[in-house]
């Protein structure tokens, strides 16, 4: 067996996404997710110009040979554009192989470690009431563990709140990527939020109890100490993880969070390689990796990293927004299902549109995750779908402080 295609495709069902299609001699087809919000051309551009080429005539069934290849070959390594690019190809090639061994690609992961994965709900809210709302509305929808985010008196736009209902009537996913030729500018001020939030948690706790599992993403928008004070301040509330608390590119800067709070720290969905996150992971300055498989260069790297975080009792926390596609969530599910050390698994059902051009295999019940028994991914590519929806140029926020300053993001 040879491969004897491969294609890019870029569609907007809802959002942009990119997709490749590898096709061997024998008529297997394989489908990876290269989605990069806001960066999607860069990536297809790089499949089309300097990878599919690279393909042709290939075995699919060498995975791992394949992935060194156009890591290593390439000499410029890394990042995320390289990275989502060699996830594609790796996802593609694992879903071929599910395919000719007729088996889901949990399975030829060593088979499944639990019988779902377990997943957390977003629930956001502009006042109290609406954020009480939002969470009864993800306890009824079958969730178990809750993401909390909220307005911030004096902060008019802020990050993870559901502005409003999507026009088709679906529930809102929390997209912030702004269809047209320039971002959205957002406005932040850290010390209005550091004493907001663990209000809203006191209110939380007190009106759900102590036993629901929470989260918080902070987006990365502190600095080590100013993290370090929400973490400590948040402690009486139990969270079960306290996300991107600090940009973690200084992996050093996580040490000085760990000394002052013992909150759970979940990191690394803007991450793309081992080299990000390894000293994160063996100093235990983290208790979960955020990884997306999309972003980390596929199944076969992030399954490394998972079983070298197993040494050191970091559990698996997957990022799983609607901006990585079926595809991309499906490649990250099987190896979920499959590791010892999971943890828990973001989940935000994509749109009709998105379930048109993309069709998945997966249940979720109860709270809990489970790709299905489909050989290969169990996601099908509708091309003639994906055809009516042309890319549409969208661009993330950015933010700025009161005096003008652009800040994270």
């Amino acid at each position: 067996m040879r491969i004897e295609k491969a294609e890019v495709f870029v569609t907007s069902p809802s959002r942009n996404f990119v997709t490749l299609r590898i096709t061997t001699d024998d008529g297997v087809t394989g489908i990876g997710d290269a989605t990069l919000n806001g960066r999607e051309l860069a990536v297809a551009a790089y499949l089309k110009e300097h990878v599919c080429q690279l393909l042709l005539d290939k075995d699919p069934s060498t995975i791992e040979d394949t992935w060194q290849f156009l890591y290593r070959a390439s000499y410029w390594r890394r990042g995320p554009v390289t990275m989502a690019a060699i996830a594609a190809v790796d996802m593609a090639l694992w879903d071929i192989k599910g395919k000719v061994a007729g088996l889901p690609v949990y399975q030829l992961l060593g088979g499944a470690s639990r019988r779902g994965c377990r997943a957390y709900g977003h629930a956001s809210g502009r006042d109290l009431e609406h954020l009480f709302d939002s969470i009864r509305e993800e306890l009824d929808l079958g969730y178990k563990s809750i993401r909390v985010q909220t307005s911030v008196p004096g902060i008019e736009k802020l990050y993870g709140v559901a502005a409003q209902e999507q026009s088709t009537g679906e529930r809102y996913d929390f997209e912030p990527a702004n269809r047209g030729t320039q971002p959205v500018e957002e406005d932040w001020d850290t010390r209005a939020y550091l004493r907001h939030v663990p209000t809203v948690f006191e209110a939380v706790r007190n009106e759900f109890g102590p036993e629901l599992p929470l989260l918080h993403d902070g987006h990365h928008r502190m600095t080590p100490r100013e993290a370090a004070q929400l973490g400590k301040s948040l402690e009486p509330f139990d969270l079960y993880w306290l996300e991107d608390c600090t940009p973690a590119e200084s992996q050093e800067a996580l040490r000085l969070v760990r000394q002052h709070t013992t909150t759970p720290l979940a990191i690394g969905e803007v991450f793309n390689s081992v080299y990000d996150i390894k000293d994160l992971i063996q100093e235990q300055l983290i208790d979960f990796v955020r990884c997306a498989s999309t972003h980390f260069g596929g199944i076969t790297p992030l399954r490394k990293v998972m079983n070298f975080a197993e040494m050191y009792q970091v559990r698996s926390g997957f990022h799983g927004p609607t901006d990585v596609s079926p595809i991309g969530f499906a490649a990250q599910l099987h190896l979920g299902l499959s590791i010892h050390n999971y943890g828990l698994q973001e989940y935000m059902p994509h749109s009709r549109l998105t379930r048109e051009v993309f069709h998945e295999g997966l249940t979720f019940e109860n709270g809990y995750l489970h790709p299905g028994d489909t050989p290969g991914l169990g996601v099908e590519f509708d091309e003639t779908a994906a055809g009516r929806f042309p890319y549409d140029q969208a661009y993330l926020p950015y933010n700025r402080l009161a005096d003008g300053t652009v800040h994270n993001w």
